[in-house]
């Protein structure tokens, strides 16, 4: 088979870059090792997890409705049919993708693809290879889960990010090692579906990349929700036992203890060393990663690589971002990546987003800057919907105004950041978000609010002097 532009790997990045390059014209064979196109997204990411997290907010919300005199009985679960209905939200969104790459053209090829040379990949699938020659390829193979090496995986009762999405059943006691987002999220699941829940984190705090006045919410609500939560403690060893896994710490929580399941949420490593692209002479780093410029070029003419694999950070909606440029750059239009910053979420409950400059990373770089912080106890739409525990932040450059920073913990933060992206992107100045007339009441008026506690203008808590 020949073609214009090749696509290895269907994900978010991978299917966007196929059909953008479909659209302006090209060629497009994509290359996908599973029957469905959407890539871990979609499939064992993304769009599962959320829709997971969704039940475990109703699950929540129906018990701490009490508060205000309306109970619920306890709820029964029936995990099959949950399964079954996470699974079809994922299927109406890959059919749908399905039919788009049929209504683009894109012939899409199921296989494990690797280089041959800078031209041909050999796709395999069973017993059957398929070789593909190309004048244009875009790299969008992804990233899998870290595995600590030393630990029982042949033992089912140790389980990847993948394996706790399955929902085979609800443990009575469960480990996740990793304190980070995926981690998190699970652990947001199984408590509410039942579980006990104990977290280990070998940093000081959960999410270790954000700002700790943003976790401390989140994690004030979930030390009184889970069993534990041991921070500065590694795991040392998992020994596989009839009765269960028996996991010992070291650090500030050395100790040893029993469990029915335990989740390993470490992060995730790229698949740039599996696809054997030093064949085509693409440069790949000691952890897997492939470089590339602005347009997503590689240091081999003609080769691109997008999404994980191109570098961090690994999430979905810049491997969508970095497809497209790959794409019009191999149709000749003069695009490159030009955003200003990539937002974060968390969808734990409560949710924890940010982009732009961390107060972290001023503090480490130097910056003078102005902060707002606006505590959520204080907004009467939070309060409406019995939540206190939010914050909304913005930083903001000192001389200028410019805005460097957001950050939001509450309720659907992940939707509210939105409006910090747009601010940051357009180069707005905190006065500008100030003067924004908000609705009220609104949690996104908290981002209003924060602006004016920076502009001396907030008249919903008393204001500091400039």
């Amino acid at each position: 088979m020949k073609t214009e532009i090749l696509i290895l790997g269907g994900g978010p990045g991978g299917y966007t870059a196929a059909f953008r390059a479909a659209d302006l014209g090209k060629q497009v064979v994509l290359v996908e090792r599973y029957p469905v196109i959407g890539g871990v997204c979609l499939n064992v990411g993304c769009i599962p997890s959320k829709t997971l997290l969704h039940v475990a907010s109703v699950l929540d919300e129906s018990k701490e409705v009490s508060v205000s005199g309306v109970y619920f009985n306890k709820p029964e679960i029936d995990l099959g049919v949950l399964r079954e209905w996470k699974n079809k939200v994922g299927t109406q969104l890959t059919t749908g993708l399905a039919g788009l790459a049929n209504q683009r053209k894109v012939k899409i090829v199921q296989g494990f693809g690797r280089f041959v040379s800078d031209n041909k990949v050999v796709v395999e699938h069973h017993d059957e290879t398929l070789e593909i020659d190309f004048d244009q390829v875009i790299i969008a193979v992804g990233s899998k889960p870290v595995k600590i090496p030393g630990f029982p995986y042949h033992d089912s009762r140790l389980m990847d990010s993948t394996d706790a999405l399955n929902l085979e059943d609800v443990p009575d006691n469960m480990l996740i090692i990793g304190g980070g987002i995926i981690g998190l999220e699970m652990a947001t699941v199984y408590s509410a579906l039942g579980s006990k829940i104990t977290i280990v984190e070998m940093q000081d705090q959960i999410i270790p990349g954000c700002d700790k006045d943003l976790v401390r919410p989140l994690m004030q609500r979930i030390k009184k929700k889970y069993e534990n939560i041991l921070l500065s403690t590694c795991v040392e060893s998992i020994v596989a036992q009839n009765e269960g896994l028996n996991v010992t710490f070291s650090g500030e929580n050395s100790s040893e203890q029993l469990f029915d399941k335990v989740l390993v949420s470490v992060g995730r490593t790229p698949n740039g060393q599996l696809i054997d692209a030093d064949k085509a002479g693409v440069n790949i780093d000691e952890k897997g990663f492939i470089p590339v410029d602005k347009q997503q070029k590689t240091n081999v003419n003609d080769i691109y690589a997008i999404g994980d694999v191109a570098g961090n950070p690994m999430l979905a909606h810049k491997a969508v971002h970095e497809g497209k440029i790959a794409a019009e750059v191999i149709a000749g239009q003069a695009s490159e990546w030009q955003a200003l910053t990539i937002p974060s979420v968390a969808y734990t409950d409560p949710e924890i987003a940010w982009m732009g400059l961390t107060e972290n990373q001023a503090k480490e770089q130097g910056i003078e800057y102005d902060k707002g912080a606006f505590p959520w106890a204080a907004s009467g739409r939070s309060l409406s919907i019995g939540r206190k525990e939010g914050i909304t932040k913005i930083l903001s450059d000192k001389k200028t105004g410019r805005i460097l920073g957001a950050g939001i913990t509450g309720t659907n933060a992940g939707e509210l950041i939105a409006e910090a992206v747009l601010a940051l992107e357009m180069g707005a100045c905190v006065e500008d978000l100030a003067l924004t007339v908000h609705a009220h009441p609104t949690l996104s008026e908290t981002l209003g609010f924060s602006a004016e506690m920076i502009e001396g203008t907030i008249t919903d808590l008393f204001p500091k002097k400039k």
